[in-house]
Protein backbone atom coordinates (compact mmCIF):
# COMPACT_ATOMS: atom_id res chain seq x y z
CA UNK A 1 0.00 0.00 0.00
CA UNK A 2 2.57 2.54 1.14
CA UNK A 3 4.84 1.51 -2.63
CA UNK A 4 1.08 2.24 -4.24
CA UNK A 5 1.16 5.90 -2.37
CA UNK A 6 3.94 7.08 -3.47
CA UNK A 7 3.96 5.92 -7.02
CA UNK A 8 0.74 7.90 -7.46
CA UNK A 9 1.77 10.95 -5.22
CA UNK A 10 5.01 10.82 -8.00
CA UNK A 11 2.32 10.75 -10.49
CA UNK A 12 0.63 13.63 -9.49
CA UNK A 13 3.83 15.57 -9.15
CA UNK A 14 4.66 15.39 -12.86
CA UNK A 15 2.50 17.40 -15.52
CA UNK A 16 0.46 15.27 -17.61
CA UNK A 17 2.06 14.93 -21.73
CA UNK A 18 0.93 17.32 -23.82
CA UNK A 19 -2.06 16.38 -26.02
CA UNK A 20 -2.40 16.85 -29.90
CA UNK A 21 -4.16 20.35 -28.86
CA UNK A 22 -3.26 21.39 -25.50
CA UNK A 23 0.33 22.47 -23.49
CA UNK A 24 1.46 21.05 -20.51
CA UNK A 25 1.99 23.72 -17.67
CA UNK A 26 5.65 23.19 -16.62
CA UNK A 27 6.60 26.59 -15.84
CA UNK A 28 6.77 27.94 -11.97
CA UNK A 29 7.17 31.41 -9.73
CA UNK A 30 11.19 31.41 -10.32
CA UNK A 31 10.73 29.58 -14.21
CA UNK A 32 8.42 32.66 -15.62
CA UNK A 33 10.59 35.50 -13.57
CA UNK A 34 13.74 33.87 -15.30
CA UNK A 35 11.88 33.40 -18.63
CA UNK A 36 10.86 37.09 -18.40
CA UNK A 37 14.46 38.73 -17.56
CA UNK A 38 15.35 36.02 -20.74
CA UNK A 39 13.40 38.23 -22.75
CA UNK A 40 13.90 41.48 -21.61
CA UNK A 41 17.83 41.51 -20.33
CA UNK A 42 19.34 41.00 -24.04
CA UNK A 43 19.49 43.38 -26.63
CA UNK A 44 17.26 45.73 -24.62
CA UNK A 45 20.17 46.45 -22.35
CA UNK A 46 22.92 45.53 -24.38
CA UNK A 47 21.74 47.29 -27.98
CA UNK A 48 19.19 49.52 -27.07
CA UNK A 49 20.27 51.24 -24.41
CA UNK A 50 22.74 52.85 -27.02
CA UNK A 51 20.39 53.41 -29.40
CA UNK A 52 18.81 55.81 -26.75
CA UNK A 53 21.98 57.30 -25.58
CA UNK A 54 22.79 58.47 -29.00
CA UNK A 55 19.42 60.05 -29.13
CA UNK A 56 19.00 61.84 -25.94
CA UNK A 57 22.53 61.50 -24.03
CA UNK A 58 22.79 61.13 -20.72
CA UNK A 59 19.23 61.91 -20.49
CA UNK A 60 18.67 58.08 -21.76
CA UNK A 61 18.36 58.08 -18.06
CA UNK A 62 15.54 60.16 -17.63
CA UNK A 63 13.92 58.30 -20.96
CA UNK A 64 14.90 54.57 -18.80
CA UNK A 65 12.28 56.33 -16.04
CA UNK A 66 9.84 57.23 -18.65
CA UNK A 67 9.86 53.73 -20.20
CA UNK A 68 9.86 52.09 -17.21
CA UNK A 69 6.52 53.58 -15.73
CA UNK A 70 4.79 53.24 -19.19
CA UNK A 71 5.79 49.55 -19.25
CA UNK A 72 4.70 49.10 -15.65
CA UNK A 73 0.92 50.07 -17.22
CA UNK A 74 1.37 47.73 -19.65
CA UNK A 75 2.68 44.92 -17.70
CA UNK A 76 -0.05 45.24 -15.22
CA UNK A 77 -2.37 45.16 -17.73
CA UNK A 78 -0.93 41.90 -19.10
CA UNK A 79 -0.66 39.95 -15.71
CA UNK A 80 -4.40 40.17 -14.79
CA UNK A 81 -5.78 39.53 -18.46
CA UNK A 82 -3.38 36.48 -18.45
CA UNK A 83 -4.35 35.80 -14.81
CA UNK A 84 -7.94 35.43 -16.00
CA UNK A 85 -7.29 33.39 -19.30
CA UNK A 86 -3.59 31.95 -18.90
CA UNK A 87 -3.97 30.91 -22.93
CA UNK A 88 -1.46 30.70 -24.79
CA UNK A 89 -1.72 33.51 -27.67
CA UNK A 90 -1.99 36.94 -24.78
CA UNK A 91 -3.46 39.29 -26.37
CA UNK A 92 -4.26 38.24 -29.63
CA UNK A 93 -6.77 36.04 -27.30
CA UNK A 94 -7.52 38.86 -25.18
CA UNK A 95 -8.57 41.11 -28.10
CA UNK A 96 -10.99 38.28 -29.54
CA UNK A 97 -12.65 37.72 -26.12
CA UNK A 98 -13.24 41.56 -24.85
CA UNK A 99 -12.40 43.88 -27.84
CA UNK A 100 -13.58 43.09 -31.17
CA UNK A 101 -11.92 40.02 -33.38
CA UNK A 102 -10.70 42.44 -36.37
CA UNK A 103 -8.60 43.81 -32.51
CA UNK A 104 -8.00 40.41 -31.43
CA UNK A 105 -6.42 39.54 -35.14
CA UNK A 106 -4.45 43.20 -35.47
CA UNK A 107 -3.01 42.59 -31.88
CA UNK A 108 -1.43 38.78 -33.14
CA UNK A 109 -0.22 40.68 -36.35
CA UNK A 110 1.33 43.25 -34.82
CA UNK A 111 2.95 41.10 -32.56
CA UNK A 112 4.56 38.22 -34.70
CA UNK A 113 5.70 41.88 -37.06
CA UNK A 114 7.49 43.90 -33.79
CA UNK A 115 8.89 40.78 -32.15
CA UNK A 116 10.12 38.93 -35.33
CA UNK A 117 11.76 42.40 -36.18
CA UNK A 118 13.36 42.19 -31.72
CA UNK A 119 14.61 38.87 -32.83
CA UNK A 120 16.44 40.39 -35.60
CA UNK A 121 17.47 42.87 -34.12
CA UNK A 122 19.20 40.21 -31.11
CA UNK A 123 20.17 37.91 -33.93
CA UNK A 124 22.71 40.81 -35.20
CA UNK A 125 23.30 42.14 -32.06
CA UNK A 126 24.48 38.31 -31.07
CA UNK A 127 26.61 38.54 -34.50
CA UNK A 128 27.97 42.04 -34.08
CA UNK A 129 29.56 41.04 -30.12
CA UNK A 130 30.79 38.20 -31.80
CA UNK A 131 32.80 40.08 -33.94
CA UNK A 132 33.77 42.81 -31.67
CA UNK A 133 35.04 39.83 -29.33
CA UNK A 134 36.94 38.32 -32.11
CA UNK A 135 38.64 41.58 -32.82
CA UNK A 136 36.94 41.85 -36.68
CA UNK A 137 38.19 44.53 -38.64
CA UNK A 138 35.55 44.01 -40.47
CA UNK A 139 31.44 43.55 -39.82
CA UNK A 140 30.64 41.97 -43.61
CA UNK A 141 29.89 38.55 -41.68
CA UNK A 142 27.68 40.21 -39.16
CA UNK A 143 24.32 38.77 -40.76
CA UNK A 144 25.69 35.42 -41.49
CA UNK A 145 26.30 34.77 -38.13
CA UNK A 146 23.16 36.37 -37.35
CA UNK A 147 21.09 33.60 -39.42
CA UNK A 148 23.45 30.95 -38.18
CA UNK A 149 22.26 31.75 -34.49
CA UNK A 150 18.87 31.77 -35.55
CA UNK A 151 18.99 28.33 -36.76
CA UNK A 152 20.69 27.28 -33.87
CA UNK A 153 17.88 28.47 -31.43
CA UNK A 154 14.82 27.52 -34.00
CA UNK A 155 16.53 23.55 -33.37
CA UNK A 156 16.28 24.04 -30.02
CA UNK A 157 13.03 26.05 -29.06
CA UNK A 158 11.26 23.37 -31.66
CA UNK A 159 12.79 20.71 -28.76
CA UNK A 160 10.12 21.85 -26.39
CA UNK A 161 9.41 23.86 -23.02
CA UNK A 162 11.72 21.78 -20.96
CA UNK A 163 15.06 22.12 -22.89
CA UNK A 164 14.36 26.23 -23.55
CA UNK A 165 14.00 26.57 -20.00
CA UNK A 166 17.61 24.48 -18.88
CA UNK A 167 19.20 27.10 -21.87
CA UNK A 168 17.42 29.82 -20.46
CA UNK A 169 18.60 29.80 -17.08
CA UNK A 170 21.90 29.18 -17.65
CA UNK A 171 21.59 32.14 -20.02
CA UNK A 172 20.06 34.74 -17.74
CA UNK A 173 22.49 33.76 -14.85
CA UNK A 174 25.38 34.52 -16.76
CA UNK A 175 23.65 37.99 -17.91
CA UNK A 176 22.87 39.03 -14.54
CA UNK A 177 26.89 38.38 -13.56
CA UNK A 178 27.86 39.96 -16.85
CA UNK A 179 25.74 43.47 -16.07
CA UNK A 180 27.26 43.33 -12.43
CA UNK A 181 30.42 43.57 -13.60
CA UNK A 182 30.02 46.78 -16.38
CA UNK A 183 28.32 48.77 -13.46
CA UNK A 184 31.03 47.80 -10.60
CA UNK A 185 33.59 48.26 -13.56
CA UNK A 186 31.82 51.49 -14.55
CA UNK A 187 31.72 53.31 -11.36
CA UNK A 188 35.78 52.36 -10.34
CA UNK A 189 36.52 53.74 -13.16
CA UNK A 190 34.23 57.27 -13.15
CA UNK A 191 35.94 57.72 -9.66
CA UNK A 192 39.14 57.49 -10.60
CA UNK A 193 38.87 59.77 -13.61
CA UNK A 194 38.77 63.90 -13.05
CA UNK A 195 35.65 64.55 -15.98
CA UNK A 196 32.49 62.52 -16.89
CA UNK A 197 30.27 62.58 -19.67
CA UNK A 198 27.51 62.93 -17.56
CA UNK A 199 25.56 65.97 -18.64
CA UNK A 200 22.46 65.75 -16.74
CA UNK A 201 19.25 64.17 -16.41
CA UNK A 202 18.08 67.13 -19.22
CA UNK A 203 20.49 68.35 -21.20
CA UNK A 204 20.51 72.50 -22.46
CA UNK A 205 20.45 71.08 -26.34
CA UNK A 206 18.03 67.83 -25.80
CA UNK A 207 14.75 68.19 -27.85
CA UNK A 208 11.44 66.84 -26.06
CA UNK A 209 11.05 65.17 -29.22
CA UNK A 210 14.46 63.67 -29.71
CA UNK A 211 13.43 62.29 -25.76
CA UNK A 212 10.17 60.87 -26.80
CA UNK A 213 11.38 58.98 -29.61
CA UNK A 214 14.11 57.26 -26.78
CA UNK A 215 11.50 56.48 -24.61
CA UNK A 216 9.92 54.47 -27.28
CA UNK A 217 12.74 52.99 -28.43
CA UNK A 218 13.29 52.13 -24.89
CA UNK A 219 10.05 50.90 -23.98
CA UNK A 220 10.34 47.88 -26.62
CA UNK A 221 13.58 46.73 -24.41
CA UNK A 222 11.18 46.22 -21.69
CA UNK A 223 8.33 44.17 -22.82
CA UNK A 224 9.66 40.88 -22.24
CA UNK A 225 7.59 40.42 -19.88
CA UNK A 226 4.77 39.94 -22.06
CA UNK A 227 6.45 36.27 -23.08
CA UNK A 228 5.11 35.28 -19.73
CA UNK A 229 1.57 35.89 -20.60
CA UNK A 230 1.84 34.78 -24.02
CA UNK A 231 2.78 31.25 -22.54
CA UNK A 232 0.04 31.33 -20.38
CA UNK A 233 -1.09 27.63 -21.26
CA UNK A 234 1.93 26.34 -20.01
CA UNK A 235 2.62 28.25 -16.45
CA UNK A 236 1.66 26.82 -13.42
CA UNK A 237 -1.27 28.08 -11.03
CA UNK A 238 -1.34 30.97 -13.30
CA UNK A 239 -3.61 33.31 -11.42
CA UNK A 240 -1.20 33.83 -8.52
CA UNK A 241 2.06 32.91 -10.72
CA UNK A 242 1.43 35.52 -13.88
CA UNK A 243 1.09 38.87 -11.90
CA UNK A 244 3.68 38.30 -9.14
CA UNK A 245 6.23 37.39 -12.51
CA UNK A 246 5.43 39.92 -14.24
CA UNK A 247 5.79 43.07 -11.39
CA UNK A 248 9.20 41.21 -10.46
CA UNK A 249 10.60 41.06 -13.47
CA UNK A 250 9.65 44.48 -14.45
CA UNK A 251 11.45 46.09 -10.90
CA UNK A 252 14.62 43.68 -11.42
CA UNK A 253 14.92 45.38 -15.19
CA UNK A 254 14.31 48.97 -14.14
CA UNK A 255 16.90 49.00 -11.61
CA UNK A 256 19.47 47.11 -13.95
CA UNK A 257 18.47 49.31 -16.76
CA UNK A 258 19.49 53.14 -14.88
CA UNK A 259 22.54 51.57 -13.59
CA UNK A 260 23.89 50.67 -16.94
CA UNK A 261 22.08 53.53 -18.92
CA UNK A 262 24.26 55.48 -15.79
CA UNK A 263 27.51 54.27 -16.47
CA UNK A 264 27.18 54.20 -20.28
CA UNK A 265 26.37 58.09 -20.67
CA UNK A 266 28.95 58.66 -18.00
CA UNK A 267 31.63 56.83 -20.12
CA UNK A 268 31.16 58.56 -23.38
CA UNK A 269 29.97 61.26 -25.64
CA UNK A 270 26.72 61.03 -27.52
CA UNK A 271 28.19 60.67 -30.69
CA UNK A 272 30.62 58.40 -29.68
CA UNK A 273 27.81 55.96 -28.72
CA UNK A 274 26.16 56.26 -31.93
CA UNK A 275 28.99 55.45 -34.09
CA UNK A 276 29.90 52.75 -31.71
CA UNK A 277 26.28 51.13 -31.83
CA UNK A 278 25.23 51.92 -35.66
CA UNK A 279 29.06 50.50 -36.49
CA UNK A 280 28.86 47.16 -34.56
CA UNK A 281 25.76 46.92 -32.48
CA UNK A 282 27.99 46.15 -29.25
CA UNK A 283 28.53 49.79 -27.08
CA UNK A 284 28.72 47.72 -23.73
CA UNK A 285 31.65 45.64 -25.02
CA UNK A 286 33.55 48.82 -26.76
CA UNK A 287 33.15 51.23 -23.39
CA UNK A 288 34.42 48.51 -21.31
CA UNK A 289 37.79 47.91 -22.81
CA UNK A 290 38.39 51.79 -21.92
CA UNK A 291 37.48 50.71 -18.21
CA UNK A 292 40.01 50.09 -15.73
CA UNK A 293 39.77 46.29 -15.45
CA UNK A 294 41.46 45.11 -18.91
CA UNK A 295 39.82 41.34 -18.19
CA UNK A 296 36.40 42.92 -18.21
CA UNK A 297 35.38 43.71 -21.93
CA UNK A 298 35.82 40.08 -23.07
CA UNK A 299 33.41 38.86 -20.25
CA UNK A 300 31.18 42.09 -21.39
CA UNK A 301 31.45 40.43 -24.29
CA UNK A 302 30.83 37.07 -23.62
CA UNK A 303 27.88 37.56 -21.50
CA UNK A 304 26.14 39.67 -23.79
CA UNK A 305 26.22 36.84 -26.52
CA UNK A 306 24.43 34.36 -24.29
CA UNK A 307 22.15 37.18 -23.23
CA UNK A 308 20.83 37.96 -26.93
CA UNK A 309 21.06 34.42 -27.90
CA UNK A 310 18.67 34.49 -24.55
CA UNK A 311 16.35 37.25 -26.02
CA UNK A 312 16.00 35.18 -29.21
CA UNK A 313 15.51 31.79 -27.50
CA UNK A 314 12.31 33.66 -25.58
CA UNK A 315 11.36 35.44 -28.72
CA UNK A 316 10.75 32.05 -30.53
CA UNK A 317 8.63 30.59 -27.59
CA UNK A 318 6.56 33.47 -27.60
CA UNK A 319 6.15 34.22 -31.10
CA UNK A 320 5.64 30.14 -32.26
CA UNK A 321 2.60 30.30 -29.18
CA UNK A 322 0.99 33.25 -31.06
CA UNK A 323 1.15 31.61 -34.49
CA UNK A 324 0.03 28.19 -32.66
CA UNK A 325 -3.67 30.44 -31.38
CA UNK A 326 -3.49 32.30 -34.45
CA UNK A 327 -3.41 29.02 -36.23
CA UNK A 328 -6.24 27.45 -33.74
CA UNK A 329 -8.60 30.35 -34.85
CA UNK A 330 -8.32 30.10 -38.58
CA UNK A 331 -6.37 33.06 -38.94
CA UNK A 332 -3.15 31.16 -39.46
CA UNK A 333 -3.02 28.03 -41.67
CA UNK A 334 -4.21 24.91 -39.84
CA UNK A 335 -1.21 22.82 -40.07
CA UNK A 336 0.70 25.53 -37.72
CA UNK A 337 -1.73 24.25 -34.64
CA UNK A 338 0.12 21.11 -34.56
CA UNK A 339 1.53 20.27 -31.29
CA UNK A 340 4.08 17.41 -31.43
CA UNK A 341 3.12 14.92 -28.74
CA UNK A 342 6.36 13.41 -27.67
CA UNK A 343 7.90 16.60 -26.82
CA UNK A 344 5.05 19.02 -26.04
CA UNK A 345 5.99 21.50 -28.86
CA UNK A 346 4.60 23.41 -31.57
CA UNK A 347 7.50 22.55 -34.14
CA UNK A 348 5.84 23.61 -37.08
CA UNK A 349 4.80 27.00 -35.54
CA UNK A 350 8.64 27.58 -34.39
CA UNK A 351 10.26 26.59 -37.72
CA UNK A 352 7.67 28.80 -39.74
CA UNK A 353 8.84 31.66 -37.00
CA UNK A 354 12.72 31.00 -37.47
CA UNK A 355 12.12 31.80 -41.24
CA UNK A 356 10.48 34.77 -40.97
CA UNK A 357 12.92 35.85 -38.10
CA UNK A 358 16.21 34.86 -40.77
CA UNK A 359 14.35 36.86 -43.71
CA UNK A 360 14.25 40.12 -41.26
CA UNK A 361 18.47 39.38 -40.43
CA UNK A 362 19.12 40.06 -44.01
CA UNK A 363 18.04 43.70 -43.54
CA UNK A 364 20.99 44.02 -41.36
CA UNK A 365 20.48 47.70 -40.08
CA UNK A 366 19.43 47.66 -36.09
CA UNK A 367 18.01 50.82 -35.55
CA UNK A 368 15.66 50.05 -38.42
CA UNK A 369 14.38 46.85 -37.03
CA UNK A 370 14.53 48.27 -32.97
CA UNK A 371 12.80 51.35 -35.07
CA UNK A 372 10.11 49.43 -36.40
CA UNK A 373 10.12 47.00 -33.79
CA UNK A 374 8.97 49.82 -31.65
CA UNK A 375 5.58 50.84 -33.71
CA UNK A 376 4.37 47.87 -33.94
CA UNK A 377 4.63 46.65 -30.00
CA UNK A 378 3.59 49.84 -29.15
CA UNK A 379 0.16 49.08 -30.69
CA UNK A 380 -0.43 45.67 -29.72
CA UNK A 381 0.01 47.06 -26.14
CA UNK A 382 -2.57 49.52 -27.03
CA UNK A 383 -4.87 46.63 -27.50
CA UNK A 384 -3.67 44.96 -24.55
CA UNK A 385 -4.90 47.80 -22.68
CA UNK A 386 -7.86 48.18 -23.93
CA UNK A 387 -8.77 44.70 -23.43
CA UNK A 388 -7.91 45.21 -19.47
CA UNK A 389 -10.33 48.25 -19.29
CA UNK A 390 -12.95 46.08 -20.58
CA UNK A 391 -12.61 42.97 -17.92
CA UNK A 392 -15.11 42.67 -15.30
CA UNK A 393 -15.39 44.37 -12.36
CA UNK A 394 -14.86 40.96 -10.64
CA UNK A 395 -11.60 40.08 -12.53
CA UNK A 396 -9.86 43.19 -11.87
CA UNK A 397 -6.75 43.14 -9.99
CA UNK A 398 -5.53 46.59 -10.30
CA UNK A 399 -7.26 50.24 -10.05
CA UNK A 400 -8.51 51.08 -14.15
CA UNK A 401 -6.11 54.24 -14.19
CA UNK A 402 -3.23 51.87 -14.65
CA UNK A 403 -5.01 50.34 -18.30
CA UNK A 404 -6.10 53.89 -19.00
CA UNK A 405 -2.55 55.38 -18.64
CA UNK A 406 -0.67 52.53 -21.00
CA UNK A 407 -3.60 52.83 -23.52
CA UNK A 408 -2.93 56.81 -23.77
CA UNK A 409 1.43 55.82 -23.38
CA UNK A 410 1.21 53.78 -25.77
CA UNK A 411 -1.02 55.46 -28.67
CA UNK A 412 0.93 59.14 -28.11
CA UNK A 413 4.51 57.50 -28.19
CA UNK A 414 4.08 54.88 -31.14
CA UNK A 415 4.33 58.09 -33.58
CA UNK A 416 7.31 59.50 -32.17
CA UNK A 417 9.44 56.64 -34.27
CA UNK A 418 10.67 58.18 -37.69
CA UNK A 419 7.69 58.26 -40.05
CA UNK A 420 9.15 55.57 -42.46
CA UNK A 421 8.73 52.81 -39.61
CA UNK A 422 5.41 54.06 -38.44
CA UNK A 423 4.20 54.43 -42.18
CA UNK A 424 5.29 51.05 -43.16
CA UNK A 425 3.81 49.64 -40.31
CA UNK A 426 0.49 50.75 -40.98
CA UNK A 427 0.78 49.98 -44.41
CA UNK A 428 1.42 46.04 -42.94
CA UNK A 429 -1.46 46.47 -40.84
CA UNK A 430 -3.56 46.65 -44.04
CA UNK A 431 -1.71 43.79 -45.53
CA UNK A 432 -2.69 41.87 -41.93
CA UNK A 433 -6.05 42.27 -42.62
CA UNK A 434 -5.93 41.42 -46.14
CA UNK A 435 -4.27 37.82 -44.84
CA UNK A 436 -7.33 37.45 -42.91
CA UNK A 437 -10.27 38.39 -45.29
CA UNK A 438 -8.16 36.03 -47.57
CA UNK A 439 -7.87 32.95 -45.07
CA UNK A 440 -11.52 33.16 -43.78
CA UNK A 441 -13.17 33.51 -47.48
CA UNK A 442 -11.01 29.94 -48.78
CA UNK A 443 -12.72 28.49 -46.11
CA UNK A 444 -10.17 27.52 -43.74
CA UNK A 445 -11.27 26.49 -40.29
Amino acid sequence: MRYFYCLTRFRTMVPPPATSSQLARVVGLPGAVLLGLGSILGTGVYVSIGLGASLANSAVVTAIAIAAVVAICNGLSSAQLAANHPVSGGTYEYGYRYAHPKLGFLAGWMFLCAKSASAATAALGVAGYALVALDAESFAYRTPIALGFVLLWTWIVAGGMRRSNLANTLIVSLTLLGLGAFVVGGLVTLQGEQTSAWQGWWPAELEARTLLEAVALLFVAFTGYGRVATLGEEVRDPARTIPRAVIATLALTAVIYVAVGFVLVSLADPSELARITAASAAPLEVMARSMSWPALAPWIGFTAITAMAGVLLNLLLGLSRVLLAMARRGDMPPGLARIEATRGSPAAAVWTIGVLIAALVLIGDVYATWSFSAFTVLIYYAITNLCALRLPTEQRRFPRVFAWGGLASCLFLAFWVQPIYWLFGLGLIGVGFAWQGWMHRSGRP
